[in-house]
């Protein structure tokens, strides 16, 4: 069957207004990696113990985020779904602007972002860091490849292979971010093989809440129809990720358990660890687990779009809280630099470190995220990466056809 697809229009003022609110967003955010290059990081909450602060919660989730946002069109490419096929071109597109997104917040927090080139050509392959690089720049030139095959006739051929490249690639990707932490073993949080597939299965609960709520956004603000069959088998998928997320999250808290050494941690983590026990708890398990599926799966409130963008939106805000928890509170409890010993020192040993993130921190995060947002906007704007009417009779159709 043949899809249709066609720019948006883009003249009403809902989209210039939405336009106009990202926009300002992105300059506040690089308004504020100008102030905080100027007068260095003194002016944020990091200090030398908790070096990654709120910028990178937003950087990592927006990342991992893109990972799984392509996880559309790798649904229909590598496992012959054809019904997702009218959504490939979409995914590919979100995939790099989260991606894109995501790298800018973190390139202008590390700070001398001139210095960009030489952490680009210049690499040291035992270090985790250096295999990202390769990684996203990686990412980018093949889902563009990817979107060629789908877009271009000429790429028509290679669309089958270049798909399949591209998902394992992905894969590797997340890997290679859920092993940033996995291979820093000199923090007790870290230092875990799990960290990598847990990651993994974090990208398709983010990436597709992330998609959802733009797909919805982008056909009820044009008016296209986006039949109920559609959503619905996306919102069951999410609710399957959501609790595949906790699984892993369940199984990883229950591996420290069993370790004596990490009773600590744990107790950190889960009992007396003040704001970061609070997120977990609250904002990851509650808002982003418990309250997600138990929406997503009810017999009434799962059929109503209003509740399902909401489902979306709380599995993201729980997605930033679990990258509080695991980045920052991963640093936050001390070092054990002696086993069995209690150890303190001018030098904040065996303290509990503070972080308060600044407003300059929230503001670079947000800044990510109004990148990407406006990235997507101008391209379903200026390219055909929208499907003309995805209802229930084009969809049923597809289905057919598989």
């Amino acid at each position: 069957m043949k899809i249709a697809f066609r720019e948006i229009e883009g003249k009403s003022q809902g989209y210039w207004g939405l336009l106009a609110v990202l926009a300002v967003l992105a300059a506040l955010g690089v308004g504020s990696a100008l102030y905080m290059e100027h007068h260095g990081h003194i002016v944020t909450g990091m200090d030398n113990q908790i070096v990654w602060g709120l910028p990178h919660v937003f950087a990592v989730f927006l990342i991992v985020a893109a990972s799984g946002a392509l996880n559309v069109a790798s649904i229909a490419t590598v496992f012959g779904k054809t019904l997702y096929k009218p959504l490939n071109r979409l995914s590919g597109l979100l995939a790099i602007a989260l991606l894109a997104g995501g790298l800018m917040v973190l390139v202008l927090d590390l700070g001398r972002a001139d210095r960009l080139i030489v952490a680009m050509t210049y690499y040291n392959f035992k270090s985790i860091f250096a295999w990202n690089v390769i990684l996203y720049n990686g990412f980018f030139a093949i889902v563009i490849a990817y979107l060629w095959t789908m877009m271009d006739q000429k790429g028509q051929a290679w669309y089958k292979a270049v798909g399949t490249f591209a998902f394992v690639w992905r894969l590797i990707l997340t890997t290679g971010t859920g092993s940033i932490f996995g291979f820093l073993v000199a923090r007790e949080a870290y230092d875990a093989a799990l960290l990598a597939p847990t990651f993994i299965v974090f990208s398709f609960n983010y990436g597709l809440a992330v998609f959802l709520l733009v797909l919805m956004g982008f056909y009820a603000g044009t008016g296209r129809a986006l039949g109920d069959k559609m959503v619905n088998r996306m919102k069951n998928l999410l609710g399957v990720f959501i609790a595949a997320s906790l699984y892993f999250v369940f199984v990883y808290h229950i591996t420290n358990l069993y370790f004596t050494k990490h009773h600590g941690l744990e107790a950190f983590i889960l009992m007396n660890g003040g704001i970061h026990t609070l997120l977990f708890w609250v904002g990851q398990i509650i808002l982003g687990y418990l309250l997600p599926m138990a929406i997503l799966f009810s017999p009434n409130l799962g059929n109503n779009r209003g509740w399902i963008a909401l489902a979306s939106l709380l599995a993201i805000l729980g997605g930033l809280a679990q990258m509080y928890v695991t980045i920052i509170g991963g640093q936050a409890y001390p070092i054990e630099m002696f086993p069995g010993y209690e150890v303190s020192s001018s030098f904040y040993d065996g303290v509990v470190h503070a972080y308060s993130p600044s407003g300059l921190e929230l503001m670079l995060g947000l800044g990510g995220v109004a990148v990407a947002l406006i990235l997507v906007a101008f391209a379903v704007k200026v390219l055909r990466f929208l499907p003309e009417r995805l209802d229930d009779e084009i969809v049923s159709a597809l289905h057919g056809a598989k």
